[in-house]
């Protein structure tokens, strides 16, 4: 499980606090206000984001590692792809960032696009690939990180509703089949929905605990009804 023990980010203008866990295995949408933190929640865990109090993943202290060593891989809102690799490349970067690549590597590479629906695609760069493509690209390479801990930055907010609802499904298919713990951030309560057990609120200086998300969105707290409208 993920254990978040008082945490407490300075962040200029305001802080952020929380105590929370995440148990193995669980599908956390992270919602909340813009500007209130989500993403430096994200941060935090993944080492990006300086902050005092613990984190702890099933057990063991992780908040002193640095980011490389932690469990975690991180979708972020760019997807992070580099423009001069061909997505072949930008994946295999998911096994050896310096791209040393065995044939065994280089087979995983090509199973994975294959798995996320890149077959044929893997000799192109991102600038002739599309959003979606792009996306796909991003989770191929964070499939093959095989880290037990998955973070998604709104990687699928630039998407149109369509292809959004498809690349949830394929995250949420890939998640469940690997068994990964995943927090992802939303704005959308539908998206939520269709991805999410639980919920976790980030408003006002505060990270709330997780709450089922049926419940949490039948009768949201009173900062997200505020920012729904």
């Amino acid at each position: 499980m993920l254990t978040v023990e008082n945490m407490r980010v300075d962040l200029g203008d305001f802080t952020m606090e929380g105590s929370f866990e995440v148990a193995k295995g669980a599908r956390v949408a992270v919602m909340g206000p813009s500007g209130a933190g989500k993403s430096t929640l994200l941060n935090v865990i993944a080492g990006f984001q300086d902050a005092t109090g613990r984190l702890m993943w099933e057990g063991q202290e992780i908040g002193t590692l640095p980011p490389a060593e932690r469990p975690v891989s991180m979708v972020f809102q760019d997807n992070n792809l580099f423009p001069h690799l061909t997505a072949f490349q930008n994946v295999g970067l998911g096994i050896s960032p310096r791209l040393k690549l065995s044939e065994a590597d280089r087979a995983r590479v090509m199973d994975t696009l294959q798995r996320v629906g890149l077959d044929g695609f893997e000799d192109r760069k991102p600038a002739a690939l599309s959003g979606g493509q792009q996306s796909r690209v991003a989770v191929a390479r964070m499939l093959l990180r095989e880290k037990p801990l998955v973070l998604l930055d709104e990687p699928f907010a630039a998407l149109g509703p369509a292809m959004r609802v498809e690349m949830l499904g394929l995250v949420r298919d890939l998640v469940a089949e690997t068994g990964a713990t995943l927090l992802m951030i939303s704005h959308d309560p539908e998206d939520a929905r269709l991805i999410a057990d639980q919920c976790i609120l980030v408003a006002e200086g505060r990270v709330e605990a997780p709450v089922e998300t049926g419940a949490f969105l039948a009768n949201p707290p009173a900062a997200m009804r505020r920012y729904l409208g």
